[in-house]
């Protein structure tokens, strides 16, 4: 069979498990991995953007959809951001379909507030959902994948960071700091498990309408925007396959019809002293050679932190 061969779904066979798969772009995700052949598990606390009144039906409403186009995916509706309950989440996928390839991490909340006036609940529980969550299913999984020592599993992990915490968002400090924390986590982890057959990269959607992104002021978005969850899918649908190997510790992007690959970090420009340095004369060697390097908030907002676009 040639790799162009599609007359089979692509995913025929493997297990997914997709949190957050309720809504917006986890559910999109959700249909879709099921519709390329993927068994699905699909985690939903069923909470509001802020993280209250959870909802168990909103997981069982997209199993249903699922199941009646003829896919195969059953509900769980725990808080992964519980380390017990994520453990619960990979164990059912384990015990119902005999095993896990794909672990996709979308659950999050927001409670946005600029950074002088948060307090501590505005805070925590963000950081608790998106980096607690995502650490808990990744720590489970691995776990779990480590124990099998097979380092032809193809098996996938696929977290979910933002623009927010790439460029910094003002107004989503807490949110910010969580995606760019998953990105730092997504490295880490690509590093540690590739042995044992698994790759774990991250993606960050852009401006996709969702409900969180109804929730930012002054950020309007037609309803007939090319810039649907549903362009987002593919790209994870293609992540959670086996052709994708040679993928692992990126950072991609989804942008209506766009895919992007961003570069890792890496050393744009250095100095190097043959004495240690003081302060005198490292300052105008700072200014010489780093200065003239845009900096993300003058390049995106101006000096004065004023957008760059009105």
């Amino acid at each position: 069979m040639s790799d162009e061969d599609t007359s089979h779904p692509s995913l025929a066979g493997r297990v997914a498990v997709v949190t957050g798969g309720g809504r917006g772009i986890g559910a999109a995700i959700a249909h879709l991995l099921a519709a390329e052949g993927a068994s699905v598990v699909v985690n939903d606390y069923g909470v509001a953007v802020d993280g209250t009144t959870p909802d168990s039906a909103v997981a069982r409403e997209v199993v249903e959809k699922i199941t009646t186009a003829g896919g195969q995916a059953i509900a769980h509706a725990g808080d992964i951001a519980e380390f017990d309950q994520a453990g619960e989440l990979l164990d059912i996928a384990i015990r119902t379909y005999g095993k896990l390839d794909v672990v996709v991490n979308v659950a999050g909340i927001l409670r946005d507030r600029m950074i002088f006036n948060m307090v501590p609940d505005e805070w925590d529980p963000v950081i608790r959902v998106h980096m607690g969550g995502t650490f808990n299913t990744m720590r489970h999984a691995a776990a779990h994948w480590r124990g099998l020592r097979n380092p032809d599993g193809h098996y996938r992990i696929i977290n979910f960071t933002s623009d927010s915490g790439l460029f910094g968002n003002p107004g989503q400090p807490s949110y910010a700091a969580a995606k760019l924390g998953i990105v730092g986590l997504t490295l880490s982890a690509s590093h540690t498990l590739y042995r044992y057959g698994v790759r774990v990269n991250a993606i960050s959607p852009t401006t996709v309408t969702t409900r969180m992104v109804d929730t930012v002021p002054g950020l309007e978005i037609p309803p007939d925007d090319i810039r649907t969850p549903e362009n987002v899918a593919p790209l994870v649908a293609y992540l959670a396959g086996e052709r994708s190997d040679w993928c692992t510790g990126r950072v991609l992007g989804a942008s209506g019809y766009r895919v992007i690959l961003y570069s890792n970090p890496q050393i744009q420009r250095e100095i190097i002293g043959t004495q240690p340095w003081d302060v005198e004369r490292l300052g105008p060697q700072l200014e010489q050679h780093f200065r003239p390097v845009p900096n993300g908030a003058e390049g995106r907002y101006g000096e004065r932190g004023v957008p760059a676009h009105g």
